[in-house]
């Protein structure tokens, strides 16, 4: 059972200094990111510097100020940084309540569409602290 095991395993050693990459699973750690579709939420967030090695398989990391994640993770959780994978470059801000805070950056298009017996205004908007791909169609009225 070892063996087979140790088939899939992989060593991993990091340095003070050097830069990685902190896996995250956003439909797991709702603290941490909000999205509408959890399991298409990157995963991969940084990349953040090594500050120390904590025992052999443990590693504190320079995280953001506002962040509210323990900075020590396990070597699993880390990737070394290479430029090429794409990653969202920093932590969602929080509020003091624990969630992110979601207020709408900017009005990208506007469509007119049929309700029932009505026909509503919605408006495409960009939010703050997500990325551009997340806009979501809203009622204008709502927005108001």
């Amino acid at each position: 059972m070892k063996k087979q095991a140790d088939k899939r395993r992989s060593v991993r050693e990091f340095l003070i200094g050097e830069c990685v990459y902190l896996k995250l699973q956003p439909y797991r750690q709702q603290s941490v990111t909000s999205r509408r579709n959890q399991k298409l939420a990157p995963k991969w967030f940084g990349p953040f510097l090594i500050l120390d090695k904590v025992g052999k398989v443990a590693h504190r990391l320079q995280l953001p100020v506002g962040s509210r994640v323990h900075p020590t993770f396990y070597v699993s959780e880390l990737k070394k940084h290479i430029r090429s994978v794409p990653v969202q470059s920093e932590l969602p801000v929080l509020g003091p309540d624990v969630t992110i805070t979601k207020e709408p950056g900017k009005i990208l298009d506007r469509r007119m569409v049929k309700r029932g017996n009505r026909v509503v205004i919605e408006v495409l908007v960009e939010w703050t602290n997500s990325f551009p791909e997340d806009a979501t169609w809203e009622l204008f009225q709502k927005l108001k």
